[in-house]
């Protein structure tokens, strides 16, 4: 935000101060005129029988000067209020952007007195006959300005007009008879017109800084914006940026623009005085509002707060316009997504000043960004870098400053999973294997297929990727995910089960909306284990139950098909998953248990890092114990343990030991047979 144009001292404003000046001399030298004792010490702190009488007896005098001269006011305009012509000053500035009548900019320059020279107090002490009342009140300004008490127009400026309604001037006491309450200008506004641009403070909170990323083309809204529409809605999607848009239509339109976070707004302590705020300041900096997260407070009647007519309102939101939100509809414009060349472009300037031995616009497809979140990133990675001896951006430190843009409500509603484990960690079969190098492929380019190539098909369906990992408890699934979410260089989302399920009527579907629409913000997966029991088979209608399990599994093959982002599903019994989610899945893997040439790989792979007192029979572990992969860590985990509270060094009898333990966490025997020679070892 730029300071606004036009004369930023406070020399204008003074010169129209000065007749203020004379305008009080006038009025002063008028009371002292008919005032028996005006040099009574404790005058305003009683009154006498001879000022009762002088009340009594004073008939309504006229204004001590006529408006044909009038040094202060000049020509009033309609009783309605009619802008002041366009000037170069703040205060003309301000009188047009407010609708100010000339009655209302002589209201606010006497309401200013005070604050620009404290020789007023006084005065106004003298004038409102209580030297405790050292502010102009509401009769004595309107006096000043030449309108008696009795005048509708004067009374109207000062209790609904717009000096009012735009916060630029506080009628106080309003216990009050009116001719006694005081008039105040607010210490924002008249730091206006001095020639700050400071923030009003209470607005800390709320206003975002402009980002400095170019992108999208607002010509169409500017157009629209010279045409006289000041009210507009601008739907994004999750890679857009409305508010880029706005800002370059505004720019165009020769605004500046003052953005807020509507979000912050509504969980302000009082959101509607926030609101005014905010108004108030685009009024003064006389520039456009640019309000993100509309539909977080349209529907809570906010909106109309908002207004800033004749400037420009553009209102940014996700999610479509409800007509029930305001009286008069908006201009509706759906601003486009980015496309990852354009997001490329955008890393590559950000980074552009550093040695790099990668290409960032590469090494970010898989990350759904809007335009205005590349740059933070790209400082975030600069951060992370400074962390290494080197001090150089790598393509891990891009990916870490990617996810920080993640929004932050899907870890309540999920376990967040930072990827340990890579490709070398997985012991699978070949056809296993290949089938996650694909679903990594498309995590990495689905936009570029599914947009730029126009492989998506319609029926409102997302840019999501939808695999299923099947197979045995143990067999890998969930080490999987977390190393296609290394591979991808995005998080991994459990999703608690627990926490989605519930046995009212209709809260499932609405923790799964909660889920579905918290992961929209997140570059990461979301994964669902056990998934049968959320995404099980419909069944035959036989009684309420069943109808209401039926909706659930329709409203979730409806979800999945919009969702945007990676999700995977895990089941032990893939017969359980129903048919309709089959069809939909991009990617089905199974994980079978592993032969005995892979349990040996496990084995090796599971105790190479522990000490061993000699070399342990793993070939006979791995023929003779038909154990998962799972199983297997567990196991080797266990004889870890019992190695570390007897002599530390591994032995093949705590291994077997180990052995028995997952048999009977499994129900199964320990057979002499199938342990052999080492039967004589078991506990």
């Amino acid at each position: 935000m730029t300071a606004t144009t036009g004369t930023t001292g406070p020399a204008t404003l003074l010169a129209r101060m000065s007749f203020v000046e004379q305008r009080i001399r006038m009025l002063v030298d008028a009371r002292r005129a008919v005032d028996p004792q005006p040099d009574d010490p404790f005058r305003g702190l009683y009154l006498s029988d001879e000022s009762v009488d002088r009340v009594l007896d004073a008939p309504p005098s006229p204004p001590p000067w006529s408006r044909e001269q009038d040094p202060l006011l000049g020509p009033l305009h309609s009783p309605h209020g009619e802008p002041a012509p366009d000037g170069t000053s703040r205060l003309d500035r301000l009188a047009r952007t407010c609708g100010l009548s000339e009655l209302d900019v002589g209201l606010l320059l006497v309401a200013l007195t005070c604050d620009l020279d404290s020789r007023f107090e006084k005065l106004f002490g003298y004038l409102n006959d209580d030297v405790t009342r050292r502010r102009p009140s509401a009769g004595v300004a309107l006096e000043l300005c030449g309108h008696p008490l009795t005048s509708v127009v004067g009374r109207e400026r000062l209790t609904t007009g717009p000096l009012v309604r735009r916060d630029l001037l506080v009628v106080e006491d309003p216990d009050r008879p009116f001719p006694g309450r005081a008039i105040r200008v607010p210490d924002r506004v008249v730091a206006h017109l001095l020639g700050s641009d400071e923030i009003d403070p209470a607005l800390a909170d709320v206003v975002v800084a402009t980002p400095t990323a170019v992108w999208g083309d607002g010509s169409d809204l500017a157009r629209a914006l010279d045409s006289g529409i000041r009210f507009c809605y601008l739907r994004e999607p999750p890679t857009g940026s409305g508010l880029l848009v706005a800002h370059d239509a505004l720019r165009r339109s020769g605004l500046e623009c003052l953005v807020v976070d509507l979000d912050r707004v509504g969980r302000h302590p009082d959101p509607s005085t926030c609101a005014r705020i905010a108004t108030r300041e685009a009024r003064l900096r006389s520039c456009g509002l640019v309000a993100l997260q509309a539909e977080t407070v349209c529907a809570t009647g906010l909106l109309q707060s908002l207004r800033i007519d004749p400037l420009p309102l553009l209102l940014v939101g996700a999610g479509p316009w409800d007509p029930a939100w305001t009286v008069d509809p908006p201009l509706l414009l759906d601003v486009r997504p980015s496309t990852a060349a354009e997001r490329g472009r955008l890393w590559r300037e950000a980074l552009a000043d550093l040695p790099l031995g990668f290409d960032p616009g590469a090494e970010s497809t898989q990350f759904l960004l809007r335009p205005g979140q590349v740059p933070r990133a790209a400082c975030t990675a600069r951060q992370q870098s400074l962390l290494s001896t080197d001090n150089v951006v790598t393509a891990e430190h891009l990916r870490i400053g990617a996810r920080a843009e993640n929004a932050s409500a899907l870890q309540r509603l999920s376990r967040r999973v930072e990827p340990q484990v890579g490709w070398d960690d997985l012991v699978l079969p070949p056809a296993t294997r290949s089938s996650l190098v694909e679903l990594a492929a498309r995590g990495r380019h689905r936009e570029r297929v599914l947009s730029e190539w126009s492989m998506r098909p319609g029926g409102g369906r997302g840019m999501g990727v939808a695999a299923l990992f099947a197979g045995d408890s143990g067999t890998g699934k969930t080490m999987s995910a977390e190393v296609l979410a290394g591979e991808l260089g995005l998080d991994l989302y459990v999703v608690d089960l627990s926490t989605l399920v519930d046995k009212y009527i209709g809260e499932t579907e609405k923790n799964l909306d909660r889920i579905f629409t918290a992961a929209a913000g997140v570059n990461g997966i979301l994964f669902f284990d056990e998934a049968d029991a959320v995404f099980g088979k419909r069944s035959e209608v036989k009684d309420a139950h069943d109808r209401y399990a039926n909706v659930e599994s329709a409203y979730l093959l409806q979800r999945m098909e919009s969702f945007d982002g990676l999700v995977i599903l895990a089941t032990n019994l893939r017969a359980n998953i129903d048919e309709a989610f089959t069809r939909r899945l991009d990617v089905i893997v199974d994980f079978p248990l592993p032969d005995a040439a892979r349990r040996l790989e496990l084995w090796r792979s599971c105790l190479a890092s522990v000490p061993t007192a000699e070399p342990l029979d793993l070939e006979f572990c791995a023929s003779a114990f038909e154990l998962s992969g799972g199983a297997i860590r567990s196991a080797a985990v266990t004889a870890a343990y019992l190695a570390a509270d007897a002599d530390g060094i591994v032995s093949m009898g705590q291994v077997v030991q180990a052995v028995q333990r997952e048999y009977r966490k499994l129900g199964r025997l320990c057979l002499a047979h199938e342990f052999g020679a080492y039967h004589s070892l078991l506990a």
